[in-house]
């Protein structure tokens, strides 16, 4: 493990040098952008975003990711190391940082929408697949529904209709 850590750009870093190499290159704007962390909108300061990302386990791993894949442009990982956390992944012997990619407001919202639009075409797919799948199924319960209509009585005392067992 001490190998692969040798190679990864986030061994030895510490979060402040992070996140102020982040903020001298793109400003809190573009950082909010893509992060959208509300304590990079609202008063940002190095301080209180420490203290977000100290406390908030999944902001730091975003922001790290986002180290990692934007600014410094590493190889996305492999389906085995997409399970481990981004500062336990390791990078081929060889391979370097490149310089960081050059982003804007209307280029971040761009790739947004397109990931948006993305997931809401697979989401639909899949949808379909599902109903697709589902469909004897829902004719069996529609018809043991309508079964148990007939069944039901007008008791008073039994409001809903519940069928007694």
């Amino acid at each position: 493990m001490l190998k692969e850590q040798q190679n990864n750009p986030l061994h030895g870093l510490k979060l402040e040098t992070l996140l102020t190499e982040l903020v001298a290159f793109y400003g809190w704007d573009i950082l909010f952008a893509a992060l959208r962390f509300h304590c990079f909108k609202t008063n940002p300061s190095i301080d209180g975003s420490l203290k977000f990302l100290r406390k908030t386990e999944w902001a730091r791993e975003k922001l790290e990711g986002f180290y990692l894949y934007r600014f410094k442009r590493m190889p996305k990982p492999d389906q085995e190391e997409y399970e481990l956390p981004h500062r336990a992944r390791g990078f081929a012997a060889g391979i370097v940082p490149r310089e960081p990619m050059v982003l804007t407001i209307e280029s971040i919202e761009l790739s947004q929408a397109k990931a948006a639009s993305h997931f809401k075409e697979k989401s639909q797919q899949q949808g379909r697949r599902q109903h697709s799948n589902d469909q004897p199924h829902k004719n069996k319960r529609n018809s043991s529904y309508k079964a148990q209509q007939s069944q039901r009585s007008d008791d008073p005392a039994n409001p809903w209709g519940k069928i007694k067992k």
